[in-house]
């Protein structure tokens, strides 16, 4: 087991209809010494990858990629949720549907903030169903910038979302993949 796995055992929650509480540590209060271990794993897994930069969905990522990114020396961009009145110029947007939330978004990103230069690490917290990370490869793909890696700190493998990423061809690296979890029993079986 290794160290996310072990603290998804320790303080994660298993819900009725596939919901994975991780709260305490990973997406509302933040573990930062989880977050640079996790930093130190993504770098490990991605040394042989070019990356200048790095980037993610709102909100729950940007903790994690902004730990990781000081293991790669790179800047973060965030795909936003909504367009504020501090984003102007041409963006690039792309439609996603949270497995979480049960809704679809229009996530944003500023054209001035990738380019086709860019080697890309898309990082987030979770993989369910592959839409927030299918709407970031698109917004990468637009900008004509290349995904150079996928990483993902928990991937519900029953679920579909790592499937249609890997036969899509993306590098994808998961530190923790859930096999299959009970509600009733809380038991959690990672892959």
């Amino acid at each position: 087991m290794n160290f996310l796995e072990k603290k998804i055992v320790e303080q994660g929650v298993v819900e009725e209809g596939n919901v994975l509480k991780v709260d305490r540590f990973l997406n509302h209060q933040m573990d930062i010494k989880l977050f640079n271990e996790m930093g130190k794993e993504f770098k490990k897994r991605f040394k042989d990858v070019e990356i200048n930069k790095i980037i993610t969905i709102e909100a729950s990522g940007i903790g994690i990629a902004c730990v990781v990114a000081q293991h790669f020396d790179v800047p973060v961009v965030f795909a936003k949720k909504s367009k504020s009145i501090n984003i102007e110029g041409e963006m690039y947007i792309a439609e996603v549907e949270s497995f979480t939330h049960k809704c679809k978004n229009q996530v944003i990103v500023s054209k001035k903030l990738i380019s086709p230069d860019d080697k890309v690490l898309i990082i987030d917290d979770f993989l369910a169903n592959g839409c927030a990370l299918q709407g970031l490869i698109s917004i990468v793909n637009d900008a004509g910038a290349q995904v150079a890696g996928i990483g993902i700190a928990i991937e519900k493998g029953f679920q579909n979302g790592g499937k249609i990423i890997r036969n899509l061809g993306y590098r994808l690296e998961s530190l923790a993949i859930v096999e299959s979890m009970d509600a009733g029993t809380g038991e959690i079986v990672f892959a």
